[in-house]
């Protein structure tokens, strides 16, 4: 605490923003899955109801599909002009587009409403990964990582705590409208708190042994020519075996966390018959259990460094212990055959695990490349992992209808909860063979 308090704290105030903007980002995401009951029943998703499901698919595939086509644009914008800015400007767009589903009445309204809030909300993890490059030292990464990605849990938490609730009592226009504009609250406090440790340090808001002590990497030090500024095209970043090594890790566990974010109410209301308000103890434990998971996956590996590990093997090691607990999934439907809560403590347990990963794969990326390439990397990563999103959740949609027309929709379940177990063994293994280890590389 002592030490704390001579180097200074402001590193983890910026940490907060990025925390709260990446809650926002998830709450406003999910909101939909919430709401599929009452789209439903109001018949806005069409008058067939066989034919739900895919629709339903198609809506999140639209979301993925934009969010994907955002990721081709919003990590070169940042790293361009800045995260100040970008992040501003991506967080007012996705607020807009949240508030506007308000107004769709159809399901090709949906779809656009979707798709205007894929492209920006694209913008969230790029400006912050890049944040935390930008304002923390490679030791403590994983930890700022951990902490605000663990964001996107309370935002899953809040999101079911009150979305139902709102539009049991006011109707659901008005739960996508007051979530939508919880981010132009955010906005001011970015405004005022946010600058460049260099310019808070000119301005006397940031301690000198704080800033010392953020830029304590030598590999990192600006140069001074200002090469460091110098965008980095995608066709040259696509040249190197860590682009794709992180390329293909997101490509092959993103898919799982965005099939439990879009699935997890309808998986329980097939499963259990819990609808409308019901939902929400257990889907906010599962999130409250992965908030802890992404925190301590970013402090294990600084756990490992600090016990003599390089920051290559602690990488490493914490991801393989990450990869081997989602394989406790394949149990979920069985273990629900005893109790409900044996289902949502195993599936918390594999979210938890997946947030672990993500914080951790999220860091590779400032591990490996230079700072003026982080939000453009990251941004590769991130496609790929809509893309994969798009995948399972076209097959989720098509396995669905199949499994329902023949009466037990429990089997496309139990399919896709073997997907979901796997997949971060596999991931692991690969990014692994094509990056034995994690170094800084030169990008000249």
């Amino acid at each position: 605490m002592n030490e704390l308090r001579k180097i200074g704290n402001y590193r983890w105030t910026i940490c907060a923003l990025v925390f709260f903007a990446t809650t926002i980002n998830y709450l406003d995401r999910q909101v939909i899955s919430l709401l599929k009951p009452y789209l439903e029943e109001g018949g806005l998703f069409g008058t067939d109801p066989a034919h739900y499901e895919s629709i339903y698919a198609n809506l999140v595939i639209a979301f993925q599909v934009a969010y994907a086509s955002g990721m081709l644009l919003v990590g070169g914008i940042i790293d361009k002009f800045g995260t100040k800015i970008g992040y501003a400007a991506s967080l007012l767009a996705w607020s807009l587009a949240a508030i506007g589903h308000a107004f769709a009445r159809t399901p090709f309204g949906f779809g656009v409403a979707r798709a205007a809030l894929g492209v920006p909300e694209a913008g969230n993890f790029p400006a912050a990964i890049k944040t935390t490059a930008e304002w923390f030292p490679k030791k403590e990464r994983a930890l700022a990582t951990g902490i605000f990605n663990s964001g996107t849990n309370v935002g899953a938490i809040i999101a079911p705590m009150v979305v139902p609730l709102i539009a049991v009592t006011m109707g659901w226009q008005w739960a996508f409208i007051i979530t939508g504009a919880v981010g132009l609250i955010w906005l001011i406090f970015w405004q005022i708190m946010y600058d460049t440790p260099e310019k808070k340090l000119a301005k006397g808001q940031l301690k000198q042994a704080e800033y010392d002590h953020i830029m304590s990497d030598k590999d990192e030090t600006v140069a001074a020519d200002g090469s460091e500024l110098k965008k980095i095209s995608w066709f040259k970043l696509l040249t190197y075996k860590q682009t794709w090594a992180f390329f293909l890790g997101k490509l092959l566990t993103d898919p799982v966390w965005w099939f439990f974010l879009f699935w997890l109410p309808a998986f329980l209301k097939e499963e259990y018959g819990l609808t409308g308000t019901q939902v929400s103890f257990p889907i906010a434990l599962v999130y409250t259990m992965t908030t802890f998971g992404s925190i301590f996956g970013g402090w294990l590996p600084k756990y490992f460094i600090e016990h003599g590990l390089d920051a290559n093997k602690a990488r490493k090691k914490a991801m393989f212990i990450y990869a081997l607990f989602p394989l406790t999934v394949i149990s979920a439907q069985y273990m629900g055959g005893f109790s409900m809560w044996y289902a949502v403590i195993i599936i918390g347990i594999a979210a938890s695990a997946h947030q672990a990963w993500s914080a951790n794969i999220f860091t590779t990326v400032s591990d490996m490349f230079p700072k003026r390439a982080i939000a453009s990397v990251t941004g590769i990563g991130g496609m790929a992992g809509a893309v994969g999103g798009i995948l399972i959740a076209k097959s989720a949609g098509l396995l669905f209808d199949h499994y329902k027309a023949l009466g037990d929709i429990k089997i496309g379940y139990g399919i896709m909860f073997m997907i979901c177990a796997t997949a971060y063994l596999i991931a692991w293994f690969v990014m692994h063979a094509l990056v034995p280890k994690f170094k800084k590389i030169d990008l000249e």
